[in-house]
């Protein structure tokens, strides 16, 4: 037996002095571990609360609340829409159209969880290694200045970002700190905490940015599918799933096979946790990666008018209001009429252009290097498209022929034919010329080989002129079809606006304001001050009746007349444009035949009866006047804040020297058109706030596009809205016949092509600067106007309002008005004037030959008869000027 060890302590003294023996348990030594990991873990815990707290203390400080989802109120873009609903452009900070959860398909929220947050469901809002490993590799990147800085957020922490980046702005909201991390993480519990998971996603998939200026599902659906998030394929909305984590990386624009891949990666995760069958994933990985162009509505559609929309709204709502407040403006432009518009103008300025002659090819590529680097780029820009009649192209002048009959030309490296009957117009500038006597035959008068220039592809031989004036039968003939047909164009330098009302809703139904908005947003129709020329003599004979108590036949006389001016030093001797006279003239012959002379004097007229005999008080008066028909909106402040009269202080007013809006002149038209009665024009019909609520309501009561309801309020809103009667209605009437005798036989007879009867005044200033024809038909008052933005030089010797600016007029009238019948101007019933025959030359009551119907304010008509010829006392006499 061996030897045993003594496991007792030593002897302690008992309270009786004696000793006793006591047993003390060994100590086990593998409790030790246990002992100090439990401290450790006590102690960890206690750090970890205490740090917890301390960094909620230290981070939750300014937190933004986070809406709850029934308030949920995100920038919203704003919506611009034609009277009859079609959508005219946007205007946002960020392209968001909320949807309700329910719309969104469970699909697409399916494909966004499995591509983002496989977990979304099971955790409490933040992903905790995630967090950290980016927390641990941001302190790493600022310590040593290596690595990457990185993110690990669940769904719930993406939301937390974009509320943040919401209130606190997006470059401290995303900046690659511990304390942004912090910030989200808390903001992230607090969501989770407070809302249900499907409110969490509410929120994220309206808010998630997915490339191209789409925030949330439904605008990148309509971006990039042009549907509604509900019409979604399942590749569609994988897709759309694999985009948050880099939307440029994996755009489907730039990078459609990174963007495939992405989309696979998707589509096997929502595989692989069974949220779609193996069939489904095939048939998805199977289709293209083909996405529509994002579309920029604003320039593609109606640019100047949506511009001045925006303007509009922006003056009186604000910025903000605009681009985050979800407005809906409705306005009260008419698609079909706008554009018919823009394709009016467009042809008609280049027409006019093409007749001031051929400001010069594009340049001349004289070595073959330069003509191999300009064709392989053209080729590329081509592509596999081949020449399309109505496009346009830049060319090359490749050769000639010996005749000059045509040119060969190279569109990248393809061939096409520029037949000399394509650009007969190419003479070289000068105003000076009539058009048609200088027209070319050849193409060697225009071109040479190797020359760029702009070509327009046709469809055949008729494409390849654009009026009567180029056209030669004979050439039309000798023209070789083996290649495709282009004609020659240029850029216009010239700019035109054209501006329409519905007179009695009170709509400014289409509008344009110049030929290129890309190139200059200036708004011609807006904003350009021209002088009218005689598109103002129906506003001087108007004056006349309304306060001289003239008529139509009141006889004046077109003689010669000299103004002396001595403040300005001038002689003033005014002509008629075919520079003759005719003596003794109706008002009616004289505003028929835009005669200069007899204007002039009925304006002397009228500043000496206003004026009291002084003519320079009764410029004032007549200016005081015009304010009221509406133009002054361009009356500039002078240095001593009085307003400045809009009109020029001396004779050449009566000629339509002071310059006016298109806008202006068209509004005065639709006063004469209301019998007198002028009204507000709007272009804005209805707003309405992101709640479907009316902020303002310009409805017409008998708008076919609008709602039933507006149509009722708008009905009793414009009871308080009767207009002022600025003139009589007697005197409106009469001007409108005068103006409707103009288009019958006067200056602007071109537009009784219309079919249709129509009433207005053609406007040529001095040596043609501006040109302008104004006019109107029972339901629409249009006016057109062409010139230069700086007069450098006159438009051309022969270029009038009738032959310049009414051919745009006649095209948009006739596609605005086709199919609607418009009845002639017969005086309503209550106006107070009688009709009389009358001798054309006197105004004299008569009988049989020359003799005209004419309409008078009752008791204004004459009483005397014309004598018949050879009678006693038939004379006529000329008076003196």
């Amino acid at each position: 037996m061996g030897k045993t060890t003594n496991t007792k302590a030593p002897p302690e003294p008992s309270a009786k002095g004696k000793l006793v023996l006591v047993d003390v348990p060994k100590a086990r030594w593998w409790k030790m571990p246990f002992k100090f990991l439990g401290w450790v873990a006590l102690t960890g815990a206690t750090a970890a609360v205490m740090g917890y707290g301390f960094v909620v203390w230290k981070y939750s400080d300014g937190l933004p609340s986070f809406p709850k989802p029934e308030e949920y109120r995100p920038p919203i873009l704003s919506e611009v829409y034609t009277q009859d609903a079609v959508l005219a452009g946007e205007f946002y900070n960020e392209r968001r159209k909320v949807v309700p959860y329910e719309r969104i398909p469970k699909r697409l929220v399916q494909a966004f969880i499995a591509a983002e947050d496989a977990d979304f469901f099971d955790h409490f809002g933040i992903d905790v290694f995630g967090t950290s490993r980016a927390v641990f590799k941001t302190v790493m990147k600022k310590v040593t200045g290596a690595g990457k800085v990185q993110g690990g957020s669940t769904l719930t922490q993406q939301t937390a970002k974009a509320v943040l980046i919401s209130t606190e702005g997006y470059k401290e909201s995303t900046a690659k700190t511990i304390k942004r991390k912090i910030r989200e993480a808390l903001l992230a519990r607090r969501l989770e905490s407070e809302l249900t998971k499907e409110q969490i996603l509410y929120l994220y998939l309206n808010n998630v940015y997915l490339g191209h200026h789409s925030y949330g599902v439904q605008s990148a659906a309509e971006n990039y599918y042009r549907k509604d998030v509900k019409d979604l394929t399942l590749a569609e909305m994988a897709l759309l799933a694999g985009l948050p984590q880099a939307p440029s990386a994996f755009s489907p624009f730039t990078q459609p096979e990174k963007a495939r891949k992405r989309r696979q990666y998707v589509l096997g995760q929502m595989l692989q946790k069974g949220m779609i069958t193996k069939v489904e994933h095939d048939e998805a990985s199977k289709d293209e990666v083909s996405v529509f162009d994002v579309e920029d509505v604003f320039h593609e559609f109606a640019p100047y008018f949506t511009e001045e929309v925006r303007r509009d709204v922006v003056t009186r709502y604000g910025n903000p209001a605009l681009l985050n407040d979800g407005l809906k403006i409705f306005t009260t432009m008419d698609s079909e009429k706008q554009r018919a518009a823009q394709d009016s103008v467009l042809w008609g300025l280049l027409a006019v252009d093409k007749r001031q002659g051929f400001r010069g090819t594009l340049g001349n590529l004289a070595t073959e290097k330069e003509r191999a680097a300009f064709l392989a780029k053209a080729d590329k820009a081509m592509g596999t498209e081949v020449i399309t009649p109505g496009r346009s192209y830049v060319a090359l002048v490749s050769s000639l022929e010996s005749n000059g009959a045509s040119a060969e030309v190279l569109i990248g490296k393809q061939k096409a034919r520029l037949p000399a009957l394509g650009l007969r117009w190419a003479r070289t500038l000068n105003a000076e010329q009539y058009y048609p006597n200088v027209l070319i035959n050849s193409v060697k008068a225009a071109l040479k080989e190797n020359d760029l220039i702009i070509v327009r592809a046709v469809a055949d031989v008729k494409g390849l002129t654009d009026d009567g004036e180029t056209r030669n039968d004979a050439m039309a003939k000798d023209v070789a079809t083996d290649l495709p047909l282009v004609r020659l164009e240029q850029e216009p330098e010239l700019q035109s606006a054209l501006a329409s009302i519905d007179p009695q809703r009170q709509y400014l139904v289409a509008m344009v304001g110049g030929y290129d908005f890309d190139a200059n947003e200036f708004n011609r129709a807006f904003q350009a001050c021209r002088q009218p020329g005689s598109s103002f003599k129906p506003i001087v004979y108007a004056t006349a009746f309304e306060k001289l108590e003239w008529t139509q036949g009141t006889v004046l006389v077109d003689s010669p007349i000299v103004y002396d001016d001595p403040e300005n030093q001038n002689r003033w001797k005014p002509a008629n444009y075919d520079e003759d006279f005719k003596g003794e003239v109706l008002v009616r012959t004289a505003l028929v035949n835009s005669m200069n002379l007899p204007a002039i004097k009925t304006f002397i007229e009228i500043a000496r009866k206003l004026g009291a005999k002084n003519e320079k008080v009764g410029i004032e008066a007549f200016a005081d006047f015009i304010r009221t028909l509406g133009i002054s909106n361009h009356a500039d402040t002078n240095e001593d804040g009085v307003v400045d009269s809009p009109v020029n202080h001396n004779y050449s007013t009566a000629l339509g020297s002071t310059c006016m809006f298109p806008l202006e002149l068209v509004n005065v038209y639709a006063t004469i058109n209301r019998l007198g009665a002028k009204k507000p024009t709007y272009f804005v019909r209805k707003i309405e706030d992101r709640f479907g609520r009316t902020v303002e309501d310009h409805t017409a009561w008998d708008d076919p596009w609008a709602s039933l309801q507006d149509r009722v309020a708008a009905g009793y809103a414009r009871l308080d809205e009767p207009g002022e009667q600025v003139f009589s209605r007697e005197t409106a009437f009469l001007v409108t016949d005068l103006m409707r005798g103009v288009v019958r036989e006067g200056t602007g007879a071109a537009a009784s092509r219309l079919g249709k009867p129509a009433a207005g005044k053609t406007g040529t200033t001095n040596d043609s600067f501006d040109a302008w024809f104004t006019a109107f038909t029972r339901d629409l008052v249009t006016t057109a106007w062409v010139g230069y933005d700086l007069n450098k030089h006159p438009l051309g010797r022969y270029e009038t309002g009738g032959r310049a600016a009414l051919p745009i007029w006649l095209a948009y009238m006739t596609r605005a008005l086709q199919g609607r019948n418009q009845p002639e101007f017969d005086p309503p019933a209550g106006l107070d004037i009688v009709r009389r025959r009358v001798d054309k030359k006197t105004g004299k009551l008569a009988n049989g030959k020359g003799t005209v119907d004419l309409w008078f304010k009752r008791g204004t008509e004459p009483e005397d008869s014309e004598p018949e010829a050879g009678a006693m006392g038939s004379e006529q006499f000329m008076m003196t000027p």
